[in-house]
């Protein structure tokens, strides 16, 4: 079996020592490994942990592959663990979580041990039928890549790589410890996966593998909606999603799991009268990142892939030879919580998500002069919470190359920021309410709880937006002004 000098010589030296210095600063592994020794059982660090660190970015997650069935697993780490899990037992996996003092900083481990196993969907099931296997290369075969298809035996530090995978980490690349098809048969979420690894990684995905995965496409039907998500989730959050946006799309998968990002890829009239809109997509998601203040941002990502879905079923061709999307975000938002639903994402996120795809041309509705007062509360009411958010969609949503129009909806919305500052400075803005509550509306007006009562309301805030503040004669004289017209 080749160890890491063996396998190849294209990853420095520096590189190939990275394992061991792993070890050396996480003793929780070696602790742990004796401790399946000493029950008989052999442990090994295993998969994305082993390639992590290769790359010298592994984090406290450790992962571990073990020839010990699930309930041995279980004795073994149930009086060394500070917490332990079973969720996923079915699955030969156990989780837990272990403090550990490296050098001079307490270090929080989250560690999953996977009993070796093999794994395979049949044609009409949407879970994968595990069984257990006896040796670790047969563990390794089943896994999806070849990079992460790589070993550290515990506690004697031996590197195991049957299949290439210290090559292909070296030369950046992505293929399959099998043939794709295999793979890919035996769980079709892999091909996601692929797409999700050359997102987050930088890395090409092999010609064979991509092949694989457009003759392949329709068996990503078999996978769960859970599971599509998360997936798609990491590629959306990882640093370049773009790229694996892109591999979706072209062989096909997107039609899928995703058809209205393929679907942006609209037939450019002949006078080239609008801009291709799959690209602005990207340009804009590209752009929305860039924004980011702390870490990657899932709502606001969502919302950058998917705010102009609803072009290509508004798209008109105007007499004056123009193209026009009228109300493409109105029917975006919709489009956004259909899709968002399916893939069973929670109700507040497809709310949020939602929500800014139909806010995102509110801007632009104002055009390029003085904004009212009226009009800058509406604009902050509407948005509520998400408002930083929108300030970050609608300045990515300009992908113009005409520098002098870019820098004018710059200074535009420069303005309109200032604005909302301003206003919040004089007034408690991102909590407008009416000037009188339901109960003093009932008392002023002696009426019972009912319609009126949210008429009543829903005027006065009306009022609000448009006026600012008034004081309680004031409103009172407003309220009972509009009491009498509804009386009349």
């Amino acid at each position: 079996m080749p160890n890491a000098n063996e396998a190849t010589s294209a990853l420095s030296q520096v590189q190939d020592r990275a394992v061991s210095e792993l070890l050396r600063v996480a003793p929780v592994a070696d602790d742990l490994a004796r401790r399946f020794q000493e029950a008989g059982f052999s442990l090994a660090l295993v998969g994305g942990s082993v390639r992590d660190a290769l790359l010298g970015r592994l984090g406290n997650d450790l992962d571990f592959t073990t020839d010990a069935r699930p309930q041995d697993v279980l004795k073994i780490m149930r009086p060394w663990a500070d917490a332990l899990w079973d969720v996923g037992i079915a699955f030969g996996t156990v989780g837990a979580q272990k403090e550990a003092r490296v050098g001079d900083t307490d270090r929080s481990f989250q560690i999953e041990v996977t009993t070796y196993r093999s794994e395979a969907y049949d044609r009409t099931s949407r879970k994968p039928e595990v069984s257990y296997g006896d040796s670790i290369e047969e563990d390794l075969v089943r896994r999806d890549f070849t990079v992460n298809a790589m070993a550290v035996a515990l506690p004697e530090k031996r590197f195991i790589d049957p299949y290439g995978g210290l090559r292909d980490l070296a030369e950046q690349v992505l293929r399959t410890p099998g043939t794709p098809e295999e793979s890919f048969s035996d769980d079709p979420l892999r091909m996601m996966r692929a797409a999700r690894f050359a997102a987050q990684l930088d890395f090409e995905v092999a010609p064979e593998v991509v092949t694989a995965m457009k003759e392949m496409a329709g068996r990503i039907e078999i996978v769960s909606a859970e599971r599509v998500r998360d997936e798609l989730n990491k590629l959306i959050l990882s640093a370049h999603p773009r790229k694996g946006l892109a591999l979706l799309v072209d062989t096909g998968i997107a039609e899928y799991v995703l058809p209205e990002l393929p679907a942006l890829h609209l037939e450019r009239d002949e006078h080239h009268r609008h801009k291709d809109v799959y690209e602005h997509t990207l340009i804009v998601l590209e752009q929305a990142m860039a924004l980011e203040e702390e870490g990657p941002d899932l709502t606001l990502r969502l919302a950058a892939l998917l705010h102009d879905i609803g072009k290509p079923r508004t798209r008109r061709f105007e007499k004056d030879g123009r193209v026009s999307f009228h109300h493409h975000e109105v029917v975006g938002a919709k489009m956004t919580k259909k899709r968002m639903t399916a893939l069973k994402y929670s109700n507040e996120l497809v709310k949020d998500v939602s929500r800014l795809v139909e806010l995102h041309l509110r801007f632009h509705g104002y055009g390029t002069g003085e904004w009212t007062d009226s009009a800058v509360r509406r604009y902050v009411r509407d948005a509520g919470p998400l408002l930083g958010r929108l300030h970050k969609l609608t300045r990515s949503d300009c992908t113009t190359r005409n520098r002098r129009k870019a820098a004018a909806l710059s200074r535009a919305y420069d303005g309109l920021e200032a604005r909302i500052v301003q206003l919040q400075e004089q007034e408690e803005l991102d909590a407008i309410r009416p000037d009188l509550d339901g109960n003093q509306i009932m008392e002023i007006l002696e009426i019972k709880p009912g319609p009126a009562v949210g008429q009543a309301y829903k005027h006065l805030l009306e009022l609000r937006l448009e006026n600012g503040p008034m004081d309680q004669e004031a409103a009172v004289a407003a309220l009972k002004e509009w009491w009498a017209e509804q009386q009349g």
